[in-house]
């Protein structure tokens, strides 16, 4: 008899035709093609979310911090305890006034929580509006800080009273040093003006989820 016709191996071009939905010359069904697409798009997405807060881990890890500085603003009996005055400080040296900031000073009265007289014997607040960083004005005759940008309002403490921010003023260190008065690094509070180590940026939030949200970058000095 003659020899039978010897069986070809499959091409690599043909889809194997035991997945279902296959044509022949495919070599990935329509079906796992989405599939792999939907995945794909999947972990762009997540990777959105987590490279941001990973960066911040690994640069508060690794990157070195700025060093704490503080700069002298004036004698302890300049400040009176019921009004604010304005005071420039630097807050990035070697880049003329845009590393300055306007700090509003006072003394510290009997409404202040005691807890807090050693990190703030006197009180300095920012300028810096919560909602976008607009500068904010202390109007004395109504006892509030006011954004004329976005009608962000603020009372005596720097709490928000009305408007857009999402938190209060920030705040910065102070000390008295050689008989004078020095405003160190800034940091952020929330609604319940709890203390955190490190300042965050306008339009941060800092009450719930909101603090591990935005955590502190890692070029900001730590007290």
């Amino acid at each position: 008899m003659p020899d039978s016709p010897r069986k070809q191996p499959p091409s690599k071009y043909t889809a194997d035709r035991s997945i279902p939905g296959a044509f022949e010359g495919e070599t990935v069904t329509r079906r796992r093609l989405m599939t792999l697409t939907v995945h794909g798009a999947g972990a762009v997405a997540a990777s959105a979310f987590a490279l941001p807060a990973l960066g911040f881990a690994i640069g508060s890890a690794v990157f070195e911090r700025p060093p704490v500085r503080w700069e002298a603003v004036g004698a302890p009996g300049d400040f009176p305890n019921d009004n604010y005055l304005p005071r420039v400080i630097t807050t990035v040296e070697g880049i003329g006034e845009v590393g300055k900031t306007t700090v509003y000073m006072r003394a510290r009265n009997a409404d202040d929580d005691p807890k807090d007289a050693g990190v703030q014997p006197f009180i300095a607040i920012s300028n810096r509006c919560m909602h976008l960083g607009c500068p904010v004005r202390w109007t004395q005759a109504a006892s509030r800080f006011i954004c004329p940008c976005h009608g962000g309002v603020y009372g005596f403490k720097g709490e928000v009273t009305g408007g857009p921010p999402v938190r209060p003023l920030d705040h910065f260190y102070t000390r008295v040093r050689n008989g004078q008065v020095e405003v160190g690094p800034r940091y952020s509070v929330n609604s319940e003006f709890k203390r955190f180590p490190s300042y965050r940026d306008p339009g941060q939030g800092l009450d719930g989820l909101s603090q591990y949200v935005y955590p502190g970058r890692f070029s900001t000095p730590k007290q």
